[in-house]
């Protein structure tokens, strides 16, 4: 059962704000895709390669518990279980990235020329020695390396080759297009996100009038 976050906010100032992308594992569809909207602010870094493979690794060959990697994943992310996608707690999708991509836990949108918008989290890195650019894999030239459970991608994508979307998820219609540009995401929502305000007073809570406040505006995976 995918059990939706739960947000606890202590605040303790005049007019303080908590800004939320109110995103739950049940709103992860790939499907949604193409009318995916950005909650983040982000900022081109431009596109490194713009190869159309899409690969993947299953999140079940990172067993070192002390590794970056495997904290992100077993702390931040849940493995969807229609498709077998590991997404974080607001709808990135884990991938493995070369050097260039920074630290685990780095968000980027991936912007397809097809129109199509990946929200993608680096919960892997590539080793040096298979994509010696610090972009792409030396072996095929792929930048995007899919982190799944690759028992339910393949029940849920299908392959004739044995392997899941027969081992390139450009195939996949909601993946599919090379790169156009690549996006570094911040940790800054967009204001047009979902934004929950609550205003305490000095001294007492204020008037019914005056206390909680909440803007809700879709974004994301809830478009």
């Amino acid at each position: 059962m995918k059990i939706k976050r739960l947000f606890t906010c202590l605040l303790a100032c005049t007019g303080a704000s908590l800004f939320l992308t109110g995103y739950s594992p049940e709103d992860f569809s790939l499907g949604r895709l193409k009318n995916y909207k950005k909650e983040f602010k982000s900022e081109s870094i431009g596109a490194c390669s713009t190869s159309d493979i899409k690969t993947y690794e299953d999140y079940r060959m990172i067993t070192s518990v002390g590794s970056a990697q495997y904290q992100y994943i077993h702390n931040h992310c849940t493995v969807d279980e229609e498709t077998g996608f590991l997404v974080d707690e607001d709808g990135f999708i884990g991938v493995a990235l070369a050097y260039s991509f920074g630290e685990i836990g780095s968000r980027y949108y991936f912007i397809l020329d097809t129109g199509i918008t990946i929200p993608v989290v680096k919960v892997d890195a590539k080793a040096s020695v298979h994509a010696s650019n610090g972009c792409s894999a030396d072996s095929n030239g792929h930048v995007l390396e899919f982190v799944i459970d690759t028992d339910k991608a393949i029940a849920y994508f299908g392959g004739a080759n044995g392997l899941a979307s027969s081992g390139n998820f450009n195939n996949c219609e909601y993946l599919h297009g090379a790169i156009a540009d690549i996006e570094k995401v911040s940790d800054e929502p967009i204001e047009t996100g979902i934004i929950y305000t609550q205003s305490i007073g000095s001294d007492k809570m204020k008037s019914s009038e005056e206390g909680d406040r909440v803007r809700m505006v879709k974004g994301g995976f809830r478009s």
